[in-house]
């Protein structure tokens, strides 16, 4: 029986799809996640349990003394294992992408610079190191501030004058320090700001060589101040020379890079002066999302990934037809207490199903600030058109019930004035 050392965060959306795959498979998981290391001792659980995903030196140190045979892969459930599989693969000899590359795609300074010294299309971009005075930069507006190392649009603002560029420095600062514990460190990255519509390639590395899993149009403009991402859906309409294009540019990055086995996840832009990558991660496309792709890829996503791990044939069923997903936007910051209009939502035709993962009692919070969604809509249909139609309609159909965290101290201040 196979093995694989699957990093699980606690927080992800997406174990219980990769432990069913693996379940699938009859592949063995060894698992490894990131509890609280002060509370996890209480609960029972081993070392390996409560690993700092972000100390990816440390944590490396603790999994190599804890297993006790070589599993067969490492594998990292989302974006914040990412560098320490890469790290442990390593360690144990195991093929899969090196370290160094993984930890340049995760960084947007890094990848930034990749981008310039490869020649590729790059905004111009500075580094903002903490405590320095964005007013001091020559600036072209308008720009995106950044935090550096965080994924899903936190962090991410967009400021059209100087006064706004202020605003937006300080609330990605305050953003990143509770994020990353290295924000001091890292800073900030600005750019200027891409103008077109955005797209996203998901693929899968094997050896150097990238299959293109699906393309996606993202319908909605993300256009700013802030960046959060609603609708995929694929196939892609736009012309076949042009997804021929994105592959080739998404190939030489990560041949650049020294990427060369696994899952890539790239998003760009694109407008009259050519393809613009924003980033290429060493991973899969992150929340429920991947669950558009079983329709058209015959397997789950979660299931060819383990494949590819462990060395397993993969044949795509490659299924006609078209397939959307969209992320539920977060309205408004407050608390989730819950919703209406799920069976109609449900009822639409070509939806192929709707997963609410926000909790009651859950503090929500769109981006920059939110990290999550209230939940998943799935769509399948004969055209593009038609995916995107019922992902609109369906949500049209639900009502969230968000409240302010803190309804007592707004009535009495109301009753005040």
């Amino acid at each position: 029986m196979k093995r694989v050392l699957l990093l699980l965060p606690t927080t992800s959306y997406r174990n219980s799809d990769f432990l069913a795959a693996a379940a699938k498979l009859g592949v063995e998981i060894v698992a490894a996640a990131n509890y609280c290391h002060r509370l996890a001792p209480a609960w029972g659980f081993a070392p390996i349990m409560a690993l700092h995903f972000d100390r990816p030196e440390q944590a490396a140190e603790t999994v190599l003394r804890e297993i006790d045979s070589r599993p067969d892969a490492v594998l990292a459930v989302d974006d914040s294992g990412v560098e320490l599989a890469a790290l442990l693969s390593e360690r144990l000899g195991l093929s899969a992408n090196p370290a160094h590359a993984v930890r340049c795609m995760r960084d947007k300074l890094a990848f930034r610079r990749l981008l310039q010294e490869g020649a590729f299309a790059c905004p111009a971009f500075r580094h903002l190191p903490e405590g320095e005075d964005p007013r001091a930069a020559l600036l072209t507006f308008p720009v995106v501030v950044k935090a550096r190392r965080l994924s899903g649009s936190r962090g991410v603002v967009r400021a059209d004058n100087a006064e706004a560029l202020a605003r937006a420095v300080n609330r990605v600062r305050a953003i990143q320090s509770l994020a990353d514990r290295d924000a001091e460190a890292l800073g900030l990255v600005i750019e200027d700001f891409i103008p077109g519509r955005e797209y996203a390639l998901e693929g899968l590395l094997e050896r150097g060589t990238l299959t293109t899993l699906a393309l996606f149009d993202k319908p909605d403009p993300l256009d700013g101040p802030y960046f959060e991402e609603t609708l995929y859906v694929t196939p892609s309409r736009l012309p076949g020379e042009v997804q021929d294009q994105i592959r080739e540019v998404v190939v030489r990055v990560c041949r650049h890079a020294g990427l060369t086995d696994g899952p890539v996840h790239a998003e760009m832009r694109i407008n009259d002066r050519g393809i613009w990558l924003l980033e290429i991660a060493a991973r899969s496309i992150g929340g429920l999302c991947g669950r558009v792709l079983t329709h058209v890829l015959g397997m789950s996503l979660e299931e060819l990934i383990l494949r590819h791990a462990v060395g397993e044939p993969i044949a795509l069923a490659r299924n006609s037809g078209a397939a959307g997903v969209m992320m539920i936007p977060i309205p408004r910051r407050g608390i989730f207490h819950g919703l209406e209009g799920l069976e109609a939502a449900r009822s639409v035709p070509a939806i192929a199903g709707v997963t609410i993962t926000a909790e009651a009692g859950q503090i929500v919070a769109p981006p920059p600030e939110g990290a999550s969604y209230l939940g998943f809509i799935f769509a399948r249909a004969a055209r593009p058109e038609e995916a995107e139609d019922a992902l609109r309609s369906a949500h049209r159909r639900l009502r969230f019930d968000i409240r302010s965290e803190y309804p007592a101290k707004a009535a009495t201040t109301a009753a005040r004035t």
